[in-house]
């Protein structure tokens, strides 16, 4: 049984990741915090009781599901937008928010790098997200879990509710494919 205080410390450490990991998702700053605390409520009211040990795997398996109910909902709501879109104007002004644009490193490495340095990183990293959001769902989902979340195989197995073997068929799939498209876009990790 998990006490309150390693609740709130769990809680209170996976914030920051569960956010990113929301952002990259969905793409939009005020779904992501709905997001993560849709999630962070729902495992404090019904995994609560649960032991410190098991939250990890909770708390992810409920974060994926409450990024996919979200996606469900803008399915239905874009449904229904397209249906009457012809009655209304069209509003072109989504932001598209870029996590890998506003990410800074915790020792502020950027303030010191070259105009030159930061745009060519800049584009690596964007034509690097454009590759990874090419990526099949399950696919992009095992590879972000594996190695954006640094879960192991079995963690990301009981996340995604699959096998071991199918998480690395999807890792392996994954990474194969980035490094065959970022190659013929002449980067080598």
């Amino acid at each position: 049984m998990a006490t309150d205080k390693e609740l709130s410390d769990f809680l209170e450490n996976v914030e920051r990741r569960a956010f990113k990991q929301a952002v990259y998702a969905v793409r939009k700053d005020e779904a992501a915090l709905d997001i993560v605390q849709d999630a962070m409520i729902k495992l404090a009211e019904k995994y609560g009781d649960k032991p410190a040990a098991e939250l990890p795997m909770l708390f992810q398996r409920i974060l994926q599901n409450t990024v996919h109910d979200y996606f469900r909902r803008e399915k239905v709501r874009n449904t229904w937008v397209s249906l009457f879109s012809s009655m209304g104007h069209n509003n072109a002004s989504d932001e598209d928010y870029d996590v890998l644009e506003t990410y800074t490193s915790e020792e502020d490495s950027q303030a010191t790098e070259s105009s030159s340095a930061k745009l060519e990183r800049e584009q690596i990293l964007n034509m690097i997200d454009q590759e990874v959001q090419k990526l099949p769902a399950r696919q992009r989902e095992a590879f972000l879990m594996r190695y954006w979340e640094d879960m192991d195989v079995a963690e990301t197995a009981a996340a995604m509710g699959c096998s071991e073997g199918s998480v690395k068929t999807h890792c392996s799939r994954a990474t194969h494919t980035l490094a065959l498209s970022l190659k013929a876009k002449g980067i080598s990790l």
